[in-house]
């Protein structure tokens, strides 16, 4: 409680948590000033869509370096020298400060969208469980992120060395992870597509893209071809699940790994 506590001071007199946020408030009703003529019944769906297309951008950025920047900033001040003398180790350090993470960015967020739902119930027939689905999807995606970002804080020594890193894994996710795919696609069989299946759902945008399109019926996977079946060989839900557990575990590991070998350095 006392770091989701310390969390929450040091966000409230920063500024990345409130730019970040302005930021998605902004995009969020530019998108739906930009919908009003849609239709009343189906326009909800084709809004969620188009904010996510368009949110998708940004969230996972913001995410990385506010993490990171927060790891980084008790490195920088000292803080952490205290906090490890009083008997705490670094692996519970991280756990309760990924947890204070965690809460000082999606309060805020939630609490948004909760009240965009009632903006949108004056334009829109609204679809509750649709639009759960959505907030899970950012829930989720902002959670990896986040603690990717502090792991990147972890073994960072310089805030350059963070913007680096940073722009990098944003980077690899949008545009290098598919490419390196394309290049194996010729090879993909029968036989070895569920591996390539793997390998396409560790993009954790990936997994919450096909997350959200198929539990808001954008696509449908009622008649498949017998590769895509074994393409898709589990539930949307169970990629995204999955890509959560791995990657907050990998994130933790490294940044524990990482933190031994510059203390051993």
């Amino acid at each position: 409680m006392h770091y989701i506590w310390k969390e929450w001071k040091e966000n409230i007199r920063g500024k990345g948590l409130w730019l970040a946020l302005s930021i998605i408030v902004l995009i969020s009703i530019s998108i739906m000033f930009r919908s009003t003529a849609l239709s009343f019944d189906k326009g909800f769906y084709i809004l969620m869509i188009n904010l996510f297309d368009t949110i998708i951008y940004f969230i996972p950025i913001l995410c990385l370096f506010i993490g990171a920047f927060s790891i980084f900033q008790e490195k920088e001040q000292k803080t952490l020298i205290m906090l490890l003398t009083k008997k705490d180790n670094y692996a519970s350090f991280l756990l309760r400060k990924s947890l204070g993470l965690y809460t000082v960015v999606l309060v805020p967020l939630l609490v948004w969208f909760f009240i965009y739902l009632l903006l949108l119930k004056f334009q829109f027939q609204l679809d509750i469980k649709a639009y759960l689905i959505f907030v899970l999807a950012l829930i989720v995606m902002s959670l990896v992120f986040l603690q990717m970002g502090a792991a990147i804080g972890s073994f960072s020594r310089s805030r350059m060395q963070i913007i680096g890193y940073t722009i990098f894994v944003w980077f690899y996710f949008f545009f290098l992870h598919d490419f390196i795919l394309l290049s194996f696609l010729p090879d993909v069989t029968y036989e070895n597509v569920k591996l390539f299946s793997v390998g396409y759902f560790l993009n954790p945008l990936q997994a919450v893209r096909m997350f959200l399109e198929t539990g808001m019926g954008v696509y449908s996977f009622g008649h498949m071809s017998r590769l895509l079946q074994e393409f898709m060989w589990t539930k949307p839900v169970f990629f995204l699940l999955g890509n959560l557990v791995v990657w907050l575990a990998a994130s933790l590991g490294t940044a524990l790994f990482f933190n031994r070998k510059e203390g051993y350095e």
